[in-house]
């Protein structure tokens, strides 16, 4: 443990005019400094710096003197209560507990982090579901991973966070873990979101990353062209395995419905809407979300061959689908990989967009945020769509 130095300090510059100037102390602590008034004030020609001592002729040097013993003694008890403790604290605690005022909590990085948790774990099946917790603990571990990395130890002040860590950390990812930007910059904010927590409860004075900007991934957007989706609603498959996948799929490619809510449809989310025609009313497990979502014709010749009570679908595995599809993609001679997104991508472009329904329903039956989400993500579309139009006056010309 550092030593605590006391030093008291004449400020001969700011002598007054009855020739006297203040005392002030100066204490030292892990390198770091604070300096306070004494409220005692002597003529610099009756202080000796060396002995720290007020010597005579000074009016009241004995008194002084006292009262000078005092401030150091009171200073040490503080700075020893601190030790018995056995946490971490500064300069500015010792400061705070000699003037009697109460110190704020100095959490660690990890220490916070942990906190932030363990709070988070009670709103499990309140606000949040497991696998959002599931996602923060996961880069807690990386981060506590880093910090062995970086720093040589396992934990470092909160405070002592500047606005290099995240470049690092994105140095780590990449370098020791080989994970992709886009992976990179979702953990990186998650570890902001706590990072942000820590300065809206004053445990940081002010966010260190505010001007840090993620580096931008262009994510290409692949769907099925409507040749491609005619290609695999054609094929016969044999095997029931394959056929039901076969059929999960193109249902969503005519919904929309994520793999989740793709298992969890039961009977009694298919409503008759307003306009008479049966829609899909159900929540988005993931975002909780409504979706309102009309069944077109080819999801409701799919729904009709899977007429049982309960759930409408056979259960499967993420797993298993994902294999199978793999599969099913293999066999008809796909280049594209087939997955649950690409299906949802394939109802936002080829059987929405490419059939003229405007972006703003695309949007709301995409459940995205904002209408730019949309645009930039269907932008290839938008543009095939504008050839279509050219091609169109072109060829009336």
């Amino acid at each position: 443990m550092n030593k605590l130095n006391i030093l008291f300090v004449i400020t001969s510059s700011r002598t007054r005019k009855d020739n006297n100037a203040s005392l002030i102390c100066r204490i030292t602590f892990n390198k770091s400094r604070k300096q306070f008034s004494t409220g005692i004030s002597i003529n610099p020609k009756n202080w000796n710096s060396k002995q720290q001592y007020v010597e005579p002729p000074e009016p009241d040097a004995e008194l002084k003197n006292t009262q000078l013993s005092l401030i150091k003694t009171k200073l040490s008890q503080a700075f020893l209560m601190l030790q018995v403790q056995e946490k971490d604290f500064t300069v500015e605690d010792i400061y705070k507990t000699y003037k009697g005022e109460k110190i704020e909590k100095q959490y660690k990085v990890m220490e916070f982090f942990e906190r932030y948790l363990k709070r988070l774990k009670t709103l499990i099946g309140i606000d949040i579901k497991e696998v959002t917790w599931d996602k923060f603990y996961y880069i807690k571990e990386d981060v506590k991973r880093f910090i062995k990395w970086k720093f040589k130890t396992n934990d470092i002040p909160l405070k002592e966070l500047k606005a290099n860590f995240l470049t690092e950390l994105d140095y780590y990812f990449k370098t020791q873990q080989q994970i992709k930007q886009v992976t990179i910059n979702k953990k990186i904010q998650r570890f902001r979101k706590v990072v942000k927590v820590a300065v809206a409860e004053n445990f940081l004075e002010k966010d260190p990353f505010l001007l840090f900007r993620a580096k931008h991934v262009k994510k290409e957007m692949t769907y099925l062209t409507p040749e491609e989706l005619e290609k695999l609603d054609n094929h016969g498959f044999k095997q029931p395995r394959l056929k039901l996948v076969q059929d999960l799929f193109i249902f969503s490619c005519y919904t929309g419905l994520p793999y989740r809510e793709l298992m969890n449809l039961e009977r009694k989310h298919i409503i008759k809407g307003f306009d008479g025609n049966l829609w899909i009313e159900m929540l988005r497990e993931k975002t909780a979300k409504g979706l309102s979502i009309p069944i077109l014709p080819k999801a409701l010749e799919i729904l009709e061959h899977y007429n049982q009570e309960g759930h409408v679908f056979p259960r499967i595995s993420n797993q298993r689908y994902n294999s199978y599809l793999k599969e099913i993609g293999a066999i008809i001679g796909l280049d594209k990989k087939l997955t649950t997104h690409m299906a949802r991508r394939t109802f936002a472009s080829t059987v929405l967009l490419y059939n003229d329904v405007p972006m703003e329903i695309v949007s709301e039956l995409w459940g995205h945020s904002s209408l730019k989400i949309t645009q930039d993500s269907y932008a290839k579309v938008v543009k095939q769509k504008i050839s279509n139009v050219v091609n169109a006056i072109n060829a009336s010309n």
